[in-house]
Parts: structure tokens; C-alpha cells; sequence
């Protein structure tokens, strides 16, 4: 039987994986799953900077008041508040450990602070416009190097153990750890640990279009499900404004940043009289800087109203120079692909970015479930609401991670119950592969046709009752072959995509992110959309 045993098993590798993991090494032997090789979480991938306030100019009252009116009146004002207080201290932490943020000598934090839509004030702190690399790369050198910590690529967690499917009576479900595949040599181990923390990121893989990395695929937030947790706000999908529109390109993001320094959206040559147009101003009085998901609706507007395949995002009335400095990665990639964005505006088009909802925590990371956390894009902390404040999400990262490696060194350390190996004895191997990447590909296609920016209930329910198919082909295929990665990541899709149904169903009215045809109006109190597993009902 192989059994490892952890103190702590953090599960992702991205910034709310390392932050867990660095502040729990100090007193606790810690393993981390990373489903592919360590740098390639989400995070990585972020290229705008972190919010938190810096400068003497700004306030935590003012970041909280930005927050809010982005979240549309469902954010959890405590948490929210919670989470800016503790900015300051999180920025202190990786500027400890060596992350080489964009320096000004001329301001008085030393740093050179940005502004992104729905921010008051400019405290975006940012290594050029590769953060999310920086930041990954400067704490992976650490994870590395700590001894305390274990590292485990290209292994995929399958499932939590709880005491309920060990059939352990408890007031409510106890997480004892989780089997974990080990993808190059085909194995299952058994993870024994009395403290697990999901930090597996987001489910943007859902859909057909994404500015996320092949990793997103809500693994963290069906497996909470599944272990008993309760899920929240699912409904509120974040689609990223502006990816670059071009064949040869793989999703690739254009930061937020690229606005916030006076970029400006307009119509391209396939709008004919309307050619140059900047449309902005039209939807709304903050033009470009308006939050996300006013300037994801309006290009989505835009681009229908005009039979569009995409829009333009201009810099070229910035110099060369202040380009180039400001976007050096954007700049480069653009010029890959023919595009000299000093020159000649970016073509855009919107993107699944970001899972808003997801597994229901405390401050401190807690779920339902006992011994069980779950840290940044994988929680709803309440941070968000019903929209993501840009940058927000690696600040949140940075707090919450801090927060539940606090509260796992307050609790005593226990032994863990004797775990079941995996059982295979019962399963072939598969004659055939073909059914697993059919259903993916049909699973994020109805899922951006039907429950993507704009949405209709003629649509959800049409998608609910494909995906009880799915459901159904999907587990009789777990039950009966082998596992492999795409098996899983696609059962944990249609999860994730079925809870994402739920929660739209639910909500009768527009708000945030959801915005529904039948119900375009906003009810006059903002409430969260729940959904309980049958263990709490």
C-alpha cells in the first residue's frame, strides 16, 4: 500500500499554493500536488500586478469602496475588508523574498503603482506587465530550495477521503487526505494528512475561449463538492475584455493595464462607416476604465450588433517608448504574430478569465468540511461579489494563503486513521479514447454558445439537460476503465459546469457578471446563490 504522510497537502501551484506552503514550511512538513510541472498555474500567467494600498494618497476605505461597487452589492463586506487590510503586509512579504516589482524612485512608496477599470486610485503594483511571472518564479526558487517541502509534478488529484466515503460517523465530514495519480507512471498513492488545502484555481477550461492556462479545470471546486461543500455564486464568470484575436495565438491576455494607460477600444475596418469609432463613452461614462464586465457586455454588444469577429485596442498614441517600457511582453508577443502594437491597434476578442464563485470559506480558509481549506481562485471568501475588482485576485492569493497556514499551525497535530488504497480491481483499460475528447469538446462549446456572456433560461435549461447525459456517460466510464487525466479533468468539468447551470438558474435578475435576457433588471437585494450538497440538506 503506498501511503505517504504529510502534516499538510496543498493541492495547485499557483500563488495561493506557495504562499500556503512557504508560511506553513516554517513549522510543518508540507507536500504540494501540482498537476503539471510547478510554474504552471494561472498565476503565472497574470500579467497586470496586485492591488493592495501603498501609497499615503490612498486608503483601505477607498480600495473597500472600489471593491464593493464592483462586486454589485454582493460582496461580503468583512472579508473584503479583511483581505485590504492585510495588503500592505502581503506586498512586505514578497518584496522580503526577493520579487523584483517595477521600481519609481520619484513616488513615495518607491515603486511604481498603476491603475486598472474600477479603481479609484493607482496601487496596482506590478513588474512590468509579467507580475504573475515575476512573483511564481521568484517563490518557486524557494519552494524549491525548503526543505520542508515536498513537491510532487505532474501528479493529479482524484478525490478527497473523507469520513464519509470511510463510512466514519462524525458530526459532519472529516477530510483525511486524498489519492493522488501519478500521471508518468500510471500509479495511485494514497495522501494521509490531517490538514488539505485546495489551491487548485479556477474552472475557465469550461468554456470554448479562455485566457487561462489547460490547468483550469475546477478540479479544487468539484472535489469540495463531491467531499460535501458547500459551493457559492457560480453563476458569476469573469470573461476577460480584451485576449488577442488571432489565429496562431493561444489565448494570450492583454492586461487590464494596457486600458488603465490610456488604451482605448474601437471598431475595426469591418465596421465599415463605423471604422475607428471608439464605442466606449456610448456604454458607459467610465468608458475603458469601467469594470470588466461593463466593457466585456459592450464589446459583446458591439461585436453582435456589427456581425464582428472582433475589436481593436489602441496604444498608438502612447510614444514607442512608453509602450515598449510598460507592456515589453505584450509588446513582443504582438510583433511574434505581425502585430506592432506601437503602430497599429491590437485585435481583441473576450475570454473566460476568471471563476468568481467557488468552494464557501471563512477568513481563514475553512470549508464545510473538517481539515479541509480552500485558498484563492478555488474560494468564495465573498471577496468578489458578483465581479472581481482587477487585481484583486493575486492579493486575495497572497492574504488568504497567509491566513489558513495561521490558523493550520494553531491546530494539533493528529494522527490519521488508517487510509483504503485505491482500488482498481474492478476496471479495464479503456478500447477506446475517443468518447472522453468528443464530450469535452461538445461540453465547452454549449457551454460558451448557451451560458456565456449573455444568457437566456431557454438556453440554461436546454444546457441542463445535456449535461445530465454527460453526467451519466461520464461516470459509467469512471466506473468501469482505468482512469486517466482527461478522464478526470472532464468529470470535473461537467461538475463544475452543472453547478455553474444551477446557480444561473437561480438567479432571476442581472447583476455583476450574470446577465440574463428574461431578467435584465436588478432585485433590489443583492443575495448569494448557494448551493448544499445532499450531506447538509
Amino acid at each position: 500500500m503506498n501511503t505517504l504522510k504529510f502534516d499538510a497537502v496543498v493541492i495547485g501551484s499557483g500563488l495561493a499554493g506557495f504562499s500556503t506552503a512557504l508560511h506553513l514550511a516554517k513549522t510543518r512538513k508540507v507536500a504540494i500536488i501540482a498537476k503539471r510541472e510547478l510554474e504552471s498555474g494561472a498565476s503565472n500567467w497574470a500579467q497586470g500586478g496586485i492591488a493592495a494600498v501603498l501609497d499615503p494618497s490612498d486608503s483601505v476605505e477607498q480600495h473597500l469602496s472600489d471593491t464593493l461597487i464592483a462586486g454589485a452589492g454582493l460582496c461580503d463586506e468583512a472579508a473584503a475588508r479583511f483581505i485590504i487590510e492585510h495588503g500592505g503586509v502581503a506586498i512586505k512579504w514578497l518584496i522580503d523574498m526577493g520579487v523584483p516589482f517595477t521600481r519609481d524612485e520619484s513616488t513615495d512608496t518607491g515603486y511604481h503603482l498603476t491603475r486598472e477599470g474600477g479603481h479609484s486610485q493607482r496601487r496596482i503594483i506590478h513588474a512590468t506587465d509579467a507580475t504573475g511571472h515575476a512573483v511564481q518564479a521568484t517563490l518557486m526558487e524557494k519552494i524549491r530550495a525548503n526543505p520542508n517541502i515536498s513537491v510532487f509534478e505532474n501528479h493529479f488529484a482524484i478525490d478527497l477521503i473523507t469520513s464519509d466515503k470511510l463510512g466514519i460517523k462524525t458530526p459532519s465530514p472529516q477530510c483525511y487526505g486524498l489519492y493522488v495519480l501519478d500521471e508518468k507512471t500510471r500509479t495511485v498513492s494514497t495522501f494521509a494528512t490531517r490538514h488539505t488545502i485546495l489551491a487548485t484555481g479556477g474552472a475557465s477550461k469550461v468554456y470554448l475561449y479562455t485566457t487561462n492556462p489547460d490547468t483550469a479545470t475546477g478540479d479544487g471546486i468539484a472535489m469540495a463538492w463531491r467531499a460535501g461543500c458547500r459551493v457559492s455564486n457560480m453563476e458569476f464568470f469573469q470573461f476577460h475584455p480584451t485576449c488577442l484575436y488571432h489565429p496562431y495565438a493561444k489565448s494570450f491576455l492583454i492586461s487590464e493595464a494596457v486600458r488603465g494607460e490610456g488604451g482605448i477600444l474601437r471598431l475595426p475596418p469591418e465596421a465599415g462607416d463605423a471604422s475607428g469609432l471608439r464605442f466606449m463613452p456610448d456604454h458607459d461614462q467610465r468608458a475603458e476604465l469601467a469594470p470588466r464586465d461593463v466593457v466585456v457586455r459592450a464589446i459583446d454588444f458591439e461585436m453582435k450588433k456589427r456581425g464582428l469577429d472582433y475589436v481593436h485596442l489602441d496604444i498608438t498614441h502612447k510614444s514607442p517608448d512608453f509602450v515598449k517600457s510598460h507592456f515589453p511582453t505584450i509588446y513582443a508577443t504582438c510583433l511574434e504574430f505581425g502585430i506592432d502594437i506601437t503602430k497599429e491597434p491590437i485585435p481583441i476578442v473576450p475570454a473566460a478569465h476568471y471563476t468568481c464563485g467557488g468552494v464557501v470559506t471563512d477568513t481563514r480558509g475553512r470549508t464545510d468540511v473538517q481539515g479541509l481549506y480552500a485558498v484563492g481562485e478555488v474560494a468564495c471568501t465573498g471577496f468578489h461579489g458578483a465581479n472581481r475588482l482587477a487585481s484583486n485576485s493575486l492579493l486575495e492569493c497572497l492574504v488568504m494563503g497567509r491566513a489558513a497556514a495561521l490558523d493550520i499551525e494553531q491546530q494539533p497535530l493528529h494522527t490519521v486513521p488508517a487510509l483504503p488504497a485505491w482500488d482498481e480491481s474492478r476496471v479495464t483499460d479503456a478500447f477506446e479514447e475517443v468518447v472522453i475528447s468528443h464530450n469535452w469538446d461538445e461540453l465547452r462549446r454549449f457551454m460558451w454558445n448557451y451560458v456565456g456572456i449573455v444568457r437566456t433560461t431557454q438556453r440554461l435549461e436546454r444546457v441542463q439537460r445535456r449535461i445530465r447525459l454527460l453526467h451519466e456517460e461520464i461516470d459509467e466510464y469512471y466506473a468501469n476503465y482505468r482512469i486517466t487525466s482527461d478522464l478526470l479533468e472532464l468529470r470535473n468539468l461537467v461538475e463544475v459546469a452543472s453547478l455553474i447551470v444551477r446557480s444561473a438558474m437561480l438567479r432571476n435578475e442581472s447583476r455583476g457578471l450574470h446577465f440574463s435576457h428574461d431578467y435584465p433588471e436588478q432585485l433590489p437585494k443583492a443575495l448569494p446563490s448557494v448551493l448544499t450538497p445532499l450531506r447538509r440538506q
